[in-house]
């Protein structure tokens, strides 16, 4: 009887007699071998044109080496073998940029494949929980293919039925350790599939010297720093307000004094006006002549300041309706950018309630309804709890600098930042380190970007301050 049963069905018996010999023999469907060798040479043929794609490269070097000691002999493969070197180092010194697209980052995409991620995929995926192990066969995730760049490889996977981007979010730590990597990063690229960013180098580890002050008067982007890949990073603040949070000694002043060194030929033109409150009256009065008659320290002063500001947003409103729907920056209506430092200070730690009131409310009108006529406000604090800013999420764009909590960072970047590689805590505390670099989170865009901006000293600042403090060309 027993060995009629197919499959798994011997376990659901109980025999009473002991010396019974239960058989189990799991059932088996006997496929013509004429079949069986069809579906490996389909597999074989697929798998070798998905390597000639995805390594040209890597592939085309032995092939072009094997067919030249074919038809020639060995002596010229050798010749060849020898020349291809040196053809590479003279490419490499003469147009670097396109031997590293062409030949260089594929060559090592196929040696990182080959030696990092296929050796270690099925224990990596087992271990951390991404594979499934049933009846002695194991579902993983397929890796489909790995990019390689300056400073990170990027490794496109697609996930097994049923899984969620969350299932990888929670596993970032056992990924990073499970490759040899600092960190891992998670982003979708498509519905099931997923792209690993693993960095292999720190490129932000050294502060950035100072942007050079652009030579036309522009009001778009500003470039004030630089983003991990190594590319430049230019923050968008027209058409926007932005939130700077970060624990103290974190970098905040070199994104605000960064964002003022871009716009100071806007400013000198007229086409930009920036409004300073500076409650602590130790970072943005260095350069207070930038700012002439638009600068406040004192609390009522600063809600003096802000209560103009809407003045003038009101303004232009009642004057566009109708009229137009978006704002350009022109002398007769200047974009107006309006900078605090350590807005927690006067919307949560004022003893003054009816000052408190005043700020908050001005604040709360500007970011609701300042874009749109050419009002922005960029705002840094230290402390990004909703009862010490309740209007956090009026800001579209934010940036996280180093915090001091894992929690924080979700309330300053919204949820799931963290779990797609925002790791704001991780930053160094050691200012050489970590200074300035932070996770910028745009309305446009839910994955955080790594970006450092760049440090203003003292010295530029007076420099900045000497030739730009003067009266501005269209006055």
């Amino acid at each position: 009887m027993f060995r009629k049963l197919p499959g798994d069905e011997t376990r659901t018996l109980v025999s009473t007699t002991p010396d019974t010999a239960v058989v189990f023999r799991p059932a088996v469907v006997k496929t013509p071998a004429l079949v069986t060798i069809v579906i490996w040479l389909s597999r074989l043929v697929a798998g070798l044109v998905r390597l000639v794609v995805r390594h040209p490269v890597a592939v085309a070097i032995p092939v072009g080496l094997g067919v030249v000691w074919t038809l020639y002999g060995w002596r010229q493969a050798l010749v060849l073998a020898g020349f291809l070197p040196s053809a590479g180092l003279s490419w490499l010194l003469l147009d670097r940029a396109s031997f590293l697209r062409l030949v260089g980052w594929p060559l090592l995409a196929w040696w990182r494949l080959v030696t990092v991620y296929r050796r270690h995929w099925q224990p990596v995926m087992v271990v951390s929980g991404l594979g499934r192990h049933i009846r002695g066969r194991d579902y993983l995730p397929r890796l489909v293919r790995v990019e390689c760049d300056g400073w990170a490889d990027r490794v496109t996977v697609r996930m097994l039925s049923g899984q969620a981007v969350k299932d990888w979010a929670d596993r970032t730590d056992h990924l990073a350790h499970g490759f040899g990597a600092p960190s891992c990063r998670v982003t979708v690229a498509k519905a099931g599939r997923l792209v690993l960013t693993f960095p292999r180098r720190d490129s932000l580890a050294e502060p950035l010297p100072a942007v050079p002050i652009p030579e036309s008067a522009e009001v778009g982007a500003v470039e004030v720093g630089q983003c991990e890949d190594g590319t430049p990073y230019r923050l968008k603040v027209h058409g926007t307000h932005v939130l700077i949070a970060g624990a103290t000694g974190a970098g905040k002043g070199s994104w605000l004094w960064s964002t003022i060194r871009g716009l100071l030929p806007a400013m000198r033109a007229g086409l930009v006006q920036v409004w300073a409150l500076d409650p602590k009256r130790m970072e943005l009065s260095f350069g207070r002549p930038l700012f002439g008659d638009r600068y406040a320290a004192d609390p009522k002063e600063c809600a003096d300041l802000l209560d103009d500001a809407v003045s003038v947003m009101q303004e232009r409103a009642d004057r566009f309706a109708g009229l137009q729907r978006s704002h350009t920056p022109s002398v007769a209506d200047p974009f107006v950018l309006v900078l605090v430092d350590e807005v927690a200070f006067l919307t949560a730690y004022q003893s003054d309630k009816h000052l408190r009131q005043r700020i908050t409310a001005a604040l709360a009108t500007l970011t609701t309804q300042g874009r749109a006529v050419g009002v922005g406000v960029m705002a840094a604090l230290q402390d990004p709890r909703k009862e010490v800013m309740n209007i956090r999420n009026l800001f579209p764009d934010k940036i996280a600098l180093r915090l001091d909590e894992s929690e924080q960072v979700d309330m300053v970047l919204g949820d799931g930042a963290r779990d797609r590689g925002a790791l704001a805590d991780h930053i160094s505390p050691v200012p050489e380190l970590g200074a300035g670099v932070g996770y910028v989170r745009l309305e446009i865009s839910p994955d955080p970007v790594r970006v450092r901006a760049a440090y203003v000293s003292d010295t530029d600042i007076r420099q900045m301050v000497a030739e730009y403090s003067g009266r501005s060309e269209a006055a």
